[in-house]
């Protein structure tokens, strides 16, 4: 049986790619799409965006959408998706969360909800970013004495949140590996006379530009020697398939906090 879907954030990019890829996909269905107040898409086909009418007008209302859904996809931003994920618990349907650049709080809030209903929360919903926070496991284990660690991300003009969600878990990933605290350990960009560097620190560089849909290098540089682990996404439609595969995992699971390394089955 298919799943049926709710997509918030439909006119956006990642909700017109999450679309887009739910219609070529016969495992799931798409039953809702939902938008802010105010947008100038609101009633209009969420099938437009891929050229075919599928009878699904864009609303606001995350409680109606989730009546027809089994799951709510969102890669929108951390105050609509926390309004979203009330909604969610709510109606006691599951739901994917893509968003980035959530507080403190954001977070807590999400993974509260995890005793109530299925979650699915990530920093990158890629199949392959995925992977390489599981080589980076290794490599960091490995490369744990005389390698200083990097982390160099960049993405297009748009984005609104520095460093990003994936290059944090990057950072997230090395420190745990190494037995180290990120917050006490990480460094986010350089001026000025900074002295030499301190060991174990791990720096975070940022580039903002052009349509960069997103890359990330994670380095290891040591005496003689670096090895770069690195992902570049040439579109947005493998978050979209990853999205997709992690509302699949959740359908029929029982409440729980999960994220891709869950779904890929790498824990």
């Amino acid at each position: 049986m298919a799943v049926k879907l709710a997509i918030a954030g439909a006119s956006g990019r990642m909700g017109r790619m999450l679309i887009e890829a739910a219609l070529k996909d016969e495992s799931v269905k798409l039953v809702a799409a939902l938008e802010q107040e105010g947008s100038t898409f609101l009633g209009r086909d969420a099938g437009e965006f891929v050229g075919t009418a599928v009878g699904v007008p864009i609303g606001t209302d995350a409680d109606a959408a989730l009546a027809l859904a089994d799951c709510l996809i969102d890669f929108t931003r951390p105050e609509a998706t926390l309004k979203h994920l009330d909604a969610a618990i709510r109606a006691n349907k599951a739901i994917v969360i893509g968003t980035t650049g959530f507080d403190a709080a954001g977070k807590a809030a999400i993974a509260a909800a995890g005793a109530r209903i299925p979650v699915v929360f990530a920093p990158s919903m890629a199949v392959g970013v995925n992977a390489v926070f599981k080589l980076l496991e290794v490599a960091a284990r490995i490369l744990a004495e005389g390698y200083d660690v990097e982390v160099i991300e960049a993405h297009h003009r748009y984005k609104v949140d520095a460093p990003s969600g994936t290059a944090l878990r990057m950072g997230e990933v090395v420190a745990r590996a190494q037995g180290l605290n990120l917050e006490a350990h990480a460094i986010y960009g350089r001026e000025g006379v900074t002295g030499e560097r301190p060991a174990k620190q791990i720096g975070f560089s940022t580039i903002r530009g052009g349509d960069i849909v997103g890359d990330h290098t994670v380095l290891f540089a040591g005496l003689g020697e670096r090895v770069e682990i690195t992902h570049r996404s040439s579109n947005r439609m493998n978050f979209a398939v990853g999205a997709l595969r992690a509302a699949r995992f959740l359908h029929g699971r029982v409440a729980g906090a999960y994220d891709m390394q869950d779904v890929l089955g790498l824990k």
